[in-house]
């Protein structure tokens, strides 16, 4: 599961938030792909970032969404390309455990 949701912005660039998302699914059982965890530098472009979140996104088999990922652009074009190649999205604390 890849966790999409705002990022610019936020104090500490939301990361609580991601990180709450990322452990609860973790101890659900799901294997997760959080973006806060790409591995590329915070003060790295936009774009640099959005090119890697995006190849680990094409990875998974569903997007988990974050409260206010609809006014990100990033997390808006995430959830656009999974949906486009048929990806589930739903809100993170609705996934439940996998199948």
């Amino acid at each position: 599961v890849y966790v999409a949701g705002p990022i610019s912005g936020y104090d500490r660039y939301n990361f609580p938030s991601f990180q709450e998302a990322t452990r609860s699914l973790r101890e659900s059982g799901w294997t997760v792909i959080c973006p806060t965890e790409n591995g590329v530098p915070a003060g790295a472009p936009w774009a640099a970032h959005m090119r890697e979140d995006i190849a680990n996104l094409i990875t998974c088999d569903v997007v988990a969404t974050l409260p206010g990922y609809t006014r990100s652009r990033g997390a808006r074009l995430e959830v656009h390309i999974a949906r486009s190649l048929g990806m589930r999205v739903v809100r993170w604390n609705r996934l439940g455990s996998p199948r």
